[in-house]
């Protein structure tokens, strides 16, 4: 590695505390992202399930 980019890595000394921040940072927001993803996916599975039945029973009164 280059003497610039090591630089930057080892943060001053500080590096341990820097990327921890970092991590600490990221990784909630990948999670929220993902948690809020597979939600969505399960409320829409959801609302489709429920219109489908909304319709087989809409369709099961008028043809008897």
């Amino acid at each position: 590695m280059s003497a610039a980019l090591n630089t930057f890595f080892y943060m001053g000394g500080y590096a341990f505390y820097v990327w921890l921040a970092v991590v600490m940072t990221v990784l909630p927001l990948a999670l929220l992202i993902a948690h809020t993803r597979w939600a969505r996916r399960a409320l829409r599975r959801d609302i489709a399930r429920r219109q489908a039945r909304e319709r087989r029973r809409m369709k099961a009164e008028t043809h008897p």
